[in-house]
């Protein structure tokens, strides 16, 4: 049976540090262009507070307002506490949950304001909730190939982490998330064997984050999916990043490259290319 590449867009990462506020109904209207291309997930809102990420306030305003070509898209929001998942868990229009569980304790107390431990707990209960609502669960592990902050790392460490999630939890993903661009594909190989070694039934995923001038070229898509990383997450243009990692934020793995990797591959990934072409155009105009 031929390998596919399951696809994340991720138009929430691409827009929630943006400068400048984008209105709803012009989310709305570049959003429509991204339903039509295919995408396995749409990482599309974030039930967070609109304190720290203004640009998602209107979350549920756009989850409704794409409810009626929503067809058999399946979107995903970022909930980070009790209030955000019960929000995401009553939402008729999400069908999956991403959870942010850090490597870092600085940064799940940066992000979260939760620490490693509390935020473990809270999983397993909000993982119940959304089990009973029909939901499924994405585990994003952040700073999983380094942190800005001066604390000590392993590979072993985050490879204990994902397997600590899987035992607990058991969600659709886990995907390990580059937050500060520090992956080498060598890096990549070795934390994705560590943590198959440890949970070989996970579903391992990639959020790269690459810095500016990113290429192909670099070899981290191709490490991961060497490694046999099959879930990749991306954002149109490479626009994003987490604003509560650090002063400096590093864009997505943008599309483009994903789908240029994909074809020179001969890897299937169930995407319309021409849609994406015009979604590309839509980016543009809404982000340029």
């Amino acid at each position: 049976m031929e390998e596919r590449l399951i696809w994340v867009e991720c138009p929430r990462d691409a827009m929630q540090g943006y400068p400048q506020p984008f209105a709803t109904d012009a989310k709305v209207e570049y959003l429509r262009h991204v339903l039509e291309v295919g995408y396995d997930v749409i990482d599309i809102g974030s039930f967070v507070s609109p304190k720290a990420i203004p640009q998602m306030a209107d979350t549920e305003a756009v989850l409704e307002a794409l409810a009626p070509q929503k067809g058999r898209n399946r979107f995903l929001v970022i909930a980070a506490n009790h209030h955000g998942v019960r929000a995401a868990a009553a939402n008729p229009h999400v069908d999956v949950v991403g959870y942010p569980f850090s490597a870092s304790d600085t940064f799940q107390q940066r992000n979260t304001r939760r620490s490693q431990a509390q935020a473990m707990e809270e999983l397993v209960e909000h993982a119940a909730l959304l089990r009973d609502s029909g939901k499924s669960l994405v585990v994003y592990i952040s700073m999983a190939f380094g942190n800005p902050y001066g604390e000590p790392y392993h590979v072993e460490a985050v490879a204990d982490w994902v397997h600590q999630v899987h035992k607990a939890v058991s969600p659709e993903a886990i995907s390990l998330s580059d937050t500060v661009a520090m992956a080498t594909p060598d890096h990549i190989t070795s934390l994705v064997e560590a943590c198959r070694s440890k949970c070989p039934d996970a579903q391992l995923g990639l959020h790269l984050h690459v810095p500016s001038g990113y290429s192909l070229r670099s070899g981290l898509v191709q490490a991961g999916w060497a490694s046999g990383v099959r879930r990749f997450d991306s954002a149109l243009l490479g626009f994003g990043g987490c604003p509560m990692a650090q002063d400096e934020m590093c864009g997505n793995l943008p599309s483009e490259s994903l789908l240029t990797f994909a074809l020179s591959w001969r890897i299937s990934t169930g995407v319309n290319p021409l849609a994406l072409e015009a979604a590309h155009n839509a980016a543009r105009r809404l982000f340029l």
